[in-house]
């Protein structure tokens, strides 16, 4: 009772919760397209290279693993902070939708990389082995072998980096980034007004569950039986 008692429902404002939660689908579409491109792109660099495969440089692959794994051990708040001046430079700000996709796609793209990589390895090596044998060359072994066989484990990857960016666009809050976590942390924290917190909370909550959902779905469609 206590609790239903200090909750005011009427402090929530839907004017302000929809704009929000666009600026928080912007986030998230834009820097997982941006995430799902570089961090691709990292990830087969990743594979090619690394020990017993098409390209193996243990150098490159050395030095590529070495930023990757710097770059994923960074609390998200601090490379916020850390990259503000390339940000500013990139966007013309560091608040905002605009401010917050750089950060977003720095933080993600080494997180999806790995998950390509990991993916790539669980193609069996005999399918690789055929298509070398048949002629095919590096080129198309990427294309028309690695990327489609491991589809599923990618599509599962994009479907994990999507909820990941989600609790990242909630904590961009914190340094002005919009959406609904600067919309938690404005209203719900430093006003106290915890019908907004709960609001913005569930909005997140059924973000994240619709987000996973698709995924899943799209998993189980393009999984061989």
């Amino acid at each position: 009772m206590m609790l239903k008692q200090n909750i005011d429902w009427s402090q929530v404002r839907w004017e302000d919760i929809w704009p929000a939660t666009k600026d928080t689908l912007t986030m998230i579409g834009a820097s997982l397209l941006f995430t799902v491109i570089l961090g691709l792109l990292i990830g087969i660099i990743l594979f090619l290279t690394s020990r017993k495969q098409l390209l193996e440089q243990p150098v490159v692959y050395g030095l590529l693993s070495l930023v990757v794994n710097i770059l994923r051990s960074v609390p998200f708040v601090i490379l916020m902070i850390l990259i503000m001046p390339f940000t500013k430079l990139l966007t013309g700000t560091t608040l905002g939708v605009q401010g917050t996709i750089p950060p977003l796609v720095v933080a993600a793209a080494p997180f999806f990389a790995r998950l390509v990589e990991t993916s790539l390895r669980e193609v069996d090596k005999g399918v690789i082995e055929a298509a070398q044998a048949m002629g095919a060359s590096r080129w198309d072994i990427v294309r028309r072998v690695l990327l489609l066989e491991a589809r599923p484990g990618l599509l599962a990857g994009i479907t994990i980096t999507a909820v990941t960016l989600v609790s990242y666009t909630a904590m961009a809050g914190v340094i002005g980034g919009g959406g609904l976590g600067d919309l938690a942390l404005r209203y719900g924290y430093q006003r106290f007004q915890l019908s907004v917190m709960i609001v913005t909370v569930l909005m997140l909550i059924f973000l994240v569950q619709l987000l996973q959902m698709a995924g899943d779905h799209l998993v189980r469609r393009f999984s061989r039986k």
